[in-house]
């Protein structure tokens, strides 16, 4: 019992050691850096998994290590608790002796102030009652006490850089502060990404539902989100020379609190980095790409037309892959609607360059938008009750011989083809779609409060240095004063040699000087 009660002990004191928690915050800021420097699967799923797909073992390793989910880690998160721990376990006695010390006057005057770091003497003809006044006026603003010795010596004991401790305090409780913050955040917050098309799509907050992906804290359930609704009138984007993007906006109109109730829609410019805050939410602009737009002309005349938003597959000339998929007209035979369905799929490339029967994508802006198509006609298996991508086809339905390929054509803005049973499929061109995300966080003014004074009490600890100064007046055998000053840097002593110089000077009275002037 008494060896488990020491093992507990020690490694709470280890724990609980300054080093300790410097080592756990180093570890923090380390293991923070995959979150920056590789996709995340909160924020782009898909980029995870082509990284994944291009990397092979080294990218399912990574997977499985949960490097593409490095905030919700395991191993961050226990980083993340231990070090809470120890600043608790650090910061307690640390703050309850900072207290003790505020009541605590100066040390007593060492009897040899010679042997002091720094040190001066002098002897003068004023009395050690005038020396110790005139001491107390040049050290105002010091922590400071006069004491009388047995010889009839008179001395006076500062101390000054108390703040600095104060510094150090507030630096870690502000550190705990963010912790904590941060903490909150993720219980009360929640994320979440949709993709909206421009000229006229909407979105409203009003439910997980309506998101694409959500992202909820750990005490949300989606159902009291913040009300607000959002308009896209039109997107604007601007490209390099070399296809990089160079800006992206998003003209977009917005309701929220009482606009919700007269239908009072207001204008926003919203680029990235540049987020709405609406409703104690932040509306994000992440990115762009295409929708493109078919329209179908079944053999009895009636026409579908689909605008399903397609996937980027290459961020640099934005050429898509997807699915826009079709239910027959007037067909009230669910067997024979189901196998009547038609799925087109293929490749979106904003600018076209063919390269003979191939088609690639030249630049991002869509200038001289086509599509190479493939056409499938059969049970698309929506019905099956099992989800699947808005971006593919289901391959197991291709497989089974239920979906057939019945057509494949390149087709520039304008151009159609003919299937086999009179199907008309024209290509009518492309509309932008936004990827919106909304960030509800609680917490985020005491985030701003704490790091502002995580940096005020860096800046106070490094720059205030703790030292003392002790005057020591004596009455000499020849009638005259002998005046000591010692000084001690309790932290750096860099610097206080030409403070205690100064102070000297101050203090110790010249012996040349008459005793009138030596006290002005």
């Amino acid at each position: 019992m008494r060896a488990v009660l020491a093992f507990l002990r020690n490694t709470w004191r280890g724990l609980t050691a300054m080093r300790t928690a410097l080592t756990l915050l180093f570890l923090l800021a380390l293991g923070a850096m995959p979150g920056a420097l590789l996709p995340q699967r909160s924020l782009n799923s898909f980029k995870v998994d082509e990284y994944i797909a291009d990397k092979g073992w080294w990218g399912r390793l990574l997977d499985r290590l949960q490097f593409f989910d490095v905030y919700a880690s395991f191993w961050f998160s226990a980083i993340y608790v231990l070090l809470f721990v120890s600043l608790v376990g650090c910061l307690l006695p640390r703050t309850w002796e900072y207290f003790k010390q505020m009541r605590v006057k100066p040390v007593l005057t060492p009897r040899n102030l010679t042997r002091m770091p720094h040190h001066a003497s002098a002897t003068t003809t004023s009395s050690p009652d005038a020396v110790i006044e005139r001491a107390g006026r040049r050290l105002k603003g010091w922590r400071t006490v006069v004491r009388d010795e047995p010889d009839g010596a008179r001395t006076i004991s500062a101390e000054r850089g108390f703040l600095r401790e104060t510094g150090n305090l507030v630096f870690h409780f502000s550190l705990l502060g963010l912790l904590v913050a941060f903490a909150l955040g993720k219980m009360f917050g929640y994320e979440g990404q949709v993709i909206v098309q421009s000229a006229g799509g909407q979105f409203c907050n009003s439910g997980v539902y309506n998101y694409d992906s959500f992202r909820p804290g750990l005490r949300v359930d989606g159902t009291r989100l913040n009300q607000f609704c959002v308009r896209v009138d039109d997107f604007e984007a601007s490209y390099l020379h070399n296809g990089q993007a160079e800006s992206f906006r998003a003209n977009i109109q917005y309701q929220s609190g009482a606009d919700l109730e007269t239908g009072t829609w207001r204008p926003f410019p919203l680029e990235v980095n540049s987020p709405l805050r609406t409703a104690g939410d932040r509306l994000y602009l992440l990115g762009h790409g295409y929708t493109p737009l078919f329209t179908v002309t079944f053999p009895n005349g009636e026409t579908r037309t689909g605008a399903t938003q397609w996937r980027p597959v290459d961020q640099v000339t934005l050429a898509s892959e997807g699915a826009t998929k079709f239910d027959p007209p007037n067909v009230p035979d669910a067997e024979q609607r189901r196998k009547s369905q038609l799925a087109i799929t293929g490749l979106l490339a904003p600018t076209a360059a063919f390269q003979g029967e191939l088609l690639d994508s030249a630049f991002p802006a869509a200038n001289d938008p086509a599509v190479a198509i493939d056409v499938y006609r059969g049970d698309l298996g929506t019905d099956s009750g099992r989800g699947q991508s808005i971006f593919s086809i289901d391959q197991k339905m291709v497989q089974d011989g239920k979906l057939i390929k019945v057509a494949r054509q390149n087709l520039v803005q304008g151009e159609q083809l003919t299937l086999d049973d009179g199907t008309v499929i024209r290509f009518d061109g492309v509309r932008d779609w936004v990827s919106l995300q909304v960030s509800h966080d609680p917490t985020q003014v005491w985030v701003l409060v704490f790091s502002v004074l995580v940096i005020l009490g860096l800046a106070v600890s490094l720059s205030i240095k703790r030292r003392r100064v002790w005057v020591r007046a004596s009455p000499g055998e020849d009638g005259r004063t002998v005046v000591e000053v010692g000084g001690l840097a309790r932290t750096d002593q860099a610097g206080y040699g030409e403070e205690f110089t100064v102070l000297a000077r101050d203090l110790v009275p010249s012996p040349d000087l008459p005793a009138d002037k030596e006290e002005s």
